[in-house]
């Protein structure tokens, strides 16, 4: 079977190298011509656990290729995957050019019946829009050649997502057709020969389920972070009150862990896609509009503490933080509190000393020269003022806190993962601050 990938990002990428790892013959199209040319020689612009060595054995097996040129891995595809970008547009709605220009190309240069896949996160819609791509193409061309067009969103995880795709607790997919339904269960037999269920249904459900399914999820992570904030205030402990309703198998023990908000590729864009949506059909989401404003508000929950503990002076402090990736096994930093924790640190005077086991280029690339960076996470805390907890990597999650005391000017330590004991913290003699427990500690 025959297939090609267009858009070599995080998920094109990862689904192009896990379907050739089948045994199916994938070729990856992207228009930059130095990605194309570093991933021949296997390297591979994204970091993801496993990622690089299944490209590179099979690229040696001869069954993942790239290139540049969609026209000319048409001939003989039976498939044809769209997992080029959909970054947001000013109004928060999901920007369709990237996803309409392969359509285009596509009607463009095809020469017999071909199955179109959206597996980019798109508004519901979009694969009417695609489809009328298309055609009005084939129409120019004055050629009347059949063509399927299914949606397959993706749910995969950074820092997990080879795992996701070889073993998946579900694929979702719409389509209009038995032709097309017959080809996607060809395709995906291998992923569901141990019983993970593919899921068929119309086009819209399955563009709409994307969405749903994340927007969820966001509104999981900011109910408890909202929850963890009234904790702190009321003298509860956000750390029990999880493990009570956790144990409720209506709510489940999965994204109730309290912090310093979402960010990544994923559910920011997604939660404003979804709501523009809804405001272009006449109806507000104000379940998701709240979402979203209680992770903005998050995202400075730690810079608050620190401010009040040096109380509001700021000024000439040197902060180290440990973590810049939105999450960990990432160097994805789109939407990471980071972000907007280093910026209102300079904005306050501040200089901000980070160190990330692998998002350091990212963070220079984003940065420059704005703050400094660590070799390691002990050199970051050289002198500094105060530590800031900001990614969870394992590495982080049992440091040696004699060495940490000695090097910090001062020991307090913010936690925005409550990755540390209360009690122990505080037995090691640090100000020691985390998210929906009132340490006792002066803020």
């Amino acid at each position: 079977m025959k297939i090609s990938i267009v858009g070599t990002g995080y998920v094109g990428l990862v689904t192009g190298t896990c379907f050739s790892e089948v045994g199916i013959d994938v070729t990856c199209v992207d228009i930059d011509e130095k990605k194309i040319e570093g991933l021949k020689n296997g390297i591979v612009p994204i970091y993801e656990p496993g990622l690089e060595q299944m490209v590179k054995r099979n690229v040696e097996k001869g069954r993942l290729h790239f290139s540049t040129n969609l026209a000319s891995t048409l001939d003989g595809t039976q498939v044809v995957f769209s997992a080029v970008g959909t970054p947001p547009d000013e109004d928060g709605s999901a920007d369709l050019q990237y996803v309409l220009d392969v359509a285009r190309e596509i009607g463009r240069n095809m020469t017999d019946y071909v199955l179109v896949v959206t597996k980019s996160t798109v508004p519901v819609g979009t694969a009417e829009k695609v489809k009328n791509a298309i055609r009005e193409e084939l129409d120019k061309r004055g050629v009347k050649i059949e063509f399927d067009v299914a949606s397959n969103p993706e749910f995969l995880k950074e820092g997990a997502a080879v795992e996701d795709f070889l073993k998946p607790d579900r694929i979702v997919v719409g389509v209009e057709s038995s032709r097309a339904e017959t080809l996607m269960k060809r395709l995906y037999k291998p992923f569901t020969l141990n019983g993970h269920p593919v899921i068929f249904m119309d086009v819209p459900s399955a563009e709409m389920t994307k969405y749903a399914a994340n927007s969820m999820l966001a509104t999981k992570i900011s109910f408890m972070n909202d929850i963890a904030n009234l904790c702190e205030i009321v003298g509860a402990d956000v750390n029990m009150v999880r493990r009570g309703i956790g144990s409720d198998s209506r709510i489940g023990k999965k994204f109730i862990y309290p912090g310093i908000g979402y960010g990544g590729s994923c559910f920011p864009k997604d939660v404003k896609a979804l709501i523009r949506t809804a405001e272009e059909k006449g109806y507000d989401l104000h379940v998701l509009k709240a979402v979203e404003q209680v992770n903005e508000r998050q995202k400075s929950v730690l810079f608050d503490k620190l401010n009040k503990y040096y109380n509001g002076d700021l000024k000439g402090r040197t902060i180290a933080m440990w973590g810049l990736s939105f999450k960990p096994q990432t160097d994805d930093m789109r939407e990471a509190p980071s972000l907007t924790i280093i910026n209102r640190l300079l904005d306050a005077g501040a200089k901000v000393v980070a160190y990330d086991p692998v998002a350091i280029d990212e963070a220079k690339r984003r940065l420059g020269d704005k703050i400094a960076y660590a070799n390691d996470q002990y050199e970051a805390l050289i002198d500094a003022d105060a530590l800031l907890m900001v990614t969870e990597w394992p590495e982080f999650r049992f440091p040696n806190f004699n060495v940490v005391k000695k090097l910090l000017k001062t020991a307090a330590v913010f936690d925005g993962r409550n990755v540390y004991d209360v009690m122990e913290m505080k037995s090691l003699g640090f100000d020691y601050f985390c998210i929906g427990i009132n340490t006792g500690e002066k803020e």
